[in-house]
């Protein structure tokens, strides 16, 4: 064969290999656990865990609903995030959840969490996203070498990529956001009425035990 048909093998190869690093994806996570980034006193043990992806526009719509959820039962129950980006029908999703998982390193993940969702539309059909992201690493005050470093770094991939596998073990089909309550899956409609029918039942089957 010439080597004008194996250059251009190399070429596709390469160009393969560069959109699943910008891209994220099913990469393996040996030995790194799913991420823990938890918020709330959690007095019944009760924990309300999302799987979110931050271009995800119904992510966005549960946002202030879920916010208003936080605010309500603080001190009872605790709430997760996980990262689950849709990278298929949302190309910078893993992007923003870099974003996150950086901020995360340096004990920021909730702030720039609300960052991304409240100023969605700004930055998700932005060809270069990490312009905005910078702006809100700066606004919450991170050292911007280390955040810039994380950000393009493996620890984070690694990170998310456990989400993503952490997410395939449940048997759920993907789609964001998606909702545990204490390991059982739930379908909460976009409302405060909604999640606090779901969340006290929990509570009064946890202080039955």
């Amino acid at each position: 064969m010439s080597k004008r048909f194996w250059a251009i093998i190399i070429i596709i190869i390469v160009g393969f290999v560069g959109l699943l690093v910008f891209n994220g994806g099913k990469k393996p996570a040996s030995g790194i656990a799913a991420t823990n980034n938890v918020e709330g006193q959690g007095k019944s043990d009760v924990t309300l865990l999302e799987y979110g992806d931050f271009e995800c526009p119904y992510c966005e719509e549960y946002f202030p609903i879920v916010k208003q959820v936080e605010a309500q039962y603080n001190t009872k129950i605790f709430f997760q995030f996980r990262n689950l980006p849709l990278t298929q029908i949302h190309p910078n999703a893993f992007a923003g959840a870099r974003a996150a998982e950086a901020a995360a390193q340096q004990n920021k993940f909730w702030q720039m969490h609300d960052l991304l969702y409240e100023n969605q539309n700004t930055w998700v059909s932005n060809s270069n996203p990490q312009t905005f992201f910078d702006i809100y690493a700066k606004s919450l005050g991170l050292n911007m070498t280390q955040f810039n470093n994380d950000f393009s770094g493996t620890k984070v991939d690694n990170l998310i990529n456990a989400d993503i596998n952490a997410f395939d073990k449940t048997g759920e089909p993907e789609a964001t956001p998606t909702f545990f309550l204490d390991g059982k899956y739930i379908q909460p409609d976009p409302t405060v009425a909604s999640f606090s029918q779901l969340i006290n039942a929990a509570i009064a089957q946890k202080s039955k035990k």
